[in-house]
């Protein structure tokens, strides 16, 4: 962890192009409280950046003043290259979604899109249907938008903030509160925002399963303060897999293990062992036990999930009660 966060503050050194977002020692204060705290975040583009936090950590505030409604307290941040009064310049290429779509509930779908067309200097019938063909809204007809399911409204205001042609939108749990057809719905859409029209994205979410399946990086703010910033591939890096055993009797097994050179192994709340090792090792490991006189009543490997590592990380300190590092600690905080 330690050395990721050094590779991290060097990049932050220098305005680069290679990030389409970049910020430096963000700071929001309301009065003595401090809602964002000192945080850099690095955004690439063409990518999906996963921001996520509890309630209250500082996600939106982060939200707000990347979008220009709201000021730093201090600290700065670049969009496309681009930081202080240059920025301005820069806001229309930025599409934001921030709390509840601001959608007109007695008009439809397609007098809504047209409503701020207007107002951008796109008023044109095809560019207007194109946008609800890309939503999947073009069904609604005169359908009041008041009417809509909470997908359908999402997907609108997505729409709304398409308008424009931005080459970045910034969405605010755009899926909590939906149905699982609303997330599926919504999580194609923004893959092919971002495989399709090469859009970047960045968005929060408590759904953290979900946003596995989408981001390709990650944030993790909590309290204010961004802990880390990672990638699919670093958080596989870290955590890697891990292999789940039952047997009849798992204080013997523990010490077979460890006494195999294996000490990446706990027993969770469940009673069951996790072990963290190369799956060809399995087949010894069973071998092990059963000549120990150990009955193995069952063996699967599995995957550690964003929500693990989350999970972990946001623990108290950075440690778990052992205390051992977030990475070290990822067995005990996997539950079976």
């Amino acid at each position: 962890m330690r050395d990721i966060k050094r590779k991290k503050s060097v990049a932050l050194t220098h305005k680069s192009m290679e990030y389409i977002i970049q910020t430096h020692h963000l700071t929001k204060k309301y009065g003595h409280k401090i809602a964002v705290n000192d945080a850099n975040i690095n955004i690439r583009p063409g990518e999906i950046y996963g921001l996520i936090g509890r309630n209250g950590a500082g996600k939106t505030t982060i939200m707000r003043m990347l979008s220009g409604l709201s000021r730093p307290t201090s600290g700065s941040y670049a969009l496309f290259g681009k930081e202080g009064s240059a920025l301005k310049a820069e806001m229309h290429n930025v599409g934001v979604l921030i709390e509840a779509p601001g959608i007109y509930p007695k008009m439809s779908a397609y007098d809504n899109l047209r409503v701020k067309a207007i107002a951008m200097g796109k008023d044109d019938k095809k560019y207007i249907n194109d946008l609800l063909e890309l939503v999947d809204l073009t069904d609604t007809g005169k359908k009041g938008a008041g009417s809509f399911s909470l997908g359908m409204r999402q997907r609108l205001g997505v729409a709304l903030a398409l308008i424009g042609d931005p080459k970045l939108i910034i969405l605010d749990e755009p899926i909590n509160g939906l149905d699982p057809q609303g997330i599926v719905e919504v999580r194609q859409m923004l893959s092919t925002l971002r495989d399709e029209r090469g859009i970047t994205i960045m968005i929060s979410s408590h759904i953290l399963d979900e946003l596995g399946k989408l981001a390709d990086s990650y944030g993790i703010i909590h309290e204010g303060t961004l802990i880390d910033e990672f990638t699919n591939e670093e958080l596989q890096k870290r955590s890697g897999s891990y292999t789940l055993i039952k047997t009849d009797d798992n204080q013997k097994a523990l010490t077979v293990i460890r006494n195999m050179g294996m000490q990446d192994v706990s027993i969770d709340a469940d009673g069951i062992l996790c072990l963290r090792t190369a799956p060809d090792r399995e087949h010894n490991v069973v071998k092990q036990l059963v000549e120990s006189d150990i009955f193995v009543k069952e063996i699967r490997s599995e995957k550690f999930s964003l929500e693990d590592y989350y999970l972990e990380i946001t623990k108290e300190g950075g440690e778990n009660n052992n205390g051992k590092s977030a990475e070290d600690g990822l067995l005990e905080v996997k539950k079976v």
